[in-house]
């Protein structure tokens, strides 16, 4: 490749990118109607990213892209925002961008490469590395939700001792909400904290919740909580709900674990087949040409 090639190609990626920023920074946008009102609701923080969560505002804001309503269920039960999602998409951006074009110039200056034949997976690296981060969220979903149903499960269990303590419903779910930091919990506190300040029972903002977490186990806890505006007694339902939801959950334990098993098999018996074959390929082979 002639220096003369290689200097416009530097040149005209140099350029694109400075005519990328430049417009980026000084074209002006609307902000989303969906995303004025959540900070009139008081449903998204208004207050600035800190620290490295800035790039990801930044960059969120610039490329205009609607976060999906299955990715923003998986940031929340990851208890990931918006903005370092973002953050970790930008770095998988630059990273794709400028590891095949170091790399490019360095086989280029020291083993006479073709740089342009390097230099051209850039882009497709680029955005791969934007999306990178969206494939690894949805990898980790099913491990996500059994942590947040084990710790709902929990939950329930604080709801129902905080209930025999004689507490009223609300007072339960608070209390018990209040005992660990983990996402679920916080989720729940800011629910009840949202449903106190609004002078509402809280059953609605926890079914909500639920539909928004994909955890149906949080909404059949708050049914049977409120019952407790009727008069009922909830120490008795509330433990069976309990014991069912766990028999539920060890259920679906057991089956995963058994596809799990059935898996294996197949990887133990193909080096036992392989181990077999070596005995019996031999006297098969004499006898064919015997």
């Amino acid at each position: 490749m002639s220096p003369i090639l290689l200097a416009a190609l530097v040149g005209a990626v140099i350029a694109f990118g400075a005519w990328a920023v430049a417009g980026g920074a000084l074209v002006p946008f609307a902000p989303r109607l969906s995303d004025a009102l959540e900070m009139l609701d008081g449903r998204r923080p208004i207050a600035a990213a800190p620290g490295p969560d800035r790039l990801g505002n930044w960059l969120q804001q610039r490329v205009r892209r609607p976060v999906s309503a299955a990715t923003l269920r998986r940031l929340r039960l990851a208890g990931r925002s918006v903005e370092r999602h973002f953050t970790y998409k930008a770095i998988g951006l630059l990273a794709g961008a400028i590891v095949p074009l170091f790399l490019a110039a360095i086989g280029a200056t020291l083993a006479g490469l073709g740089f342009a034949v390097i230099g051209l997976a850039a882009a497709p690296l680029a955005v791969f590395g934007f999306f990178l981060p969206d494939l690894l969220l949805a990898s980790e979903e099913s491990a996500a939700i059994e942590d947040a149903t084990e710790a709902l499960l929990t939950y329930f269990d604080l709801v129902t001792l905080e209930r025999l303590a004689n507490r009223s419903g609300p007072q339960a779910l608070r209390a018990a909400a209040a005992v660990s930091d983990i996402t679920v919990f916080a989720a729940i506190r800011e629910a009840l904290e949202r449903s106190r300040l609004e002078q509402r029972p809280p059953y609605g903002d926890l079914k909500a919740l639920a539909a928004d977490l994909g955890l149906p186990a949080l909404a059949d806890i708050a049914d049977v909580m409120s019952l407790d505006d009727a008069g009922a007694s909830l120490a008795g339902a509330l433990q069976a709900r309990v014991r069912e939801l766990r028999d539920a959950h060890l259920t679906r334990a057991k089956v995963e674990a058994s596809a799990i098993s059935e898996r294996m098999t197949f990887f133990m018996v193909v080096p036992a087949l392989v181990f077999a074959g070596f005995f019996l390929i031999p006297p098969i082979l004499r006898l064919l040409v015997g």
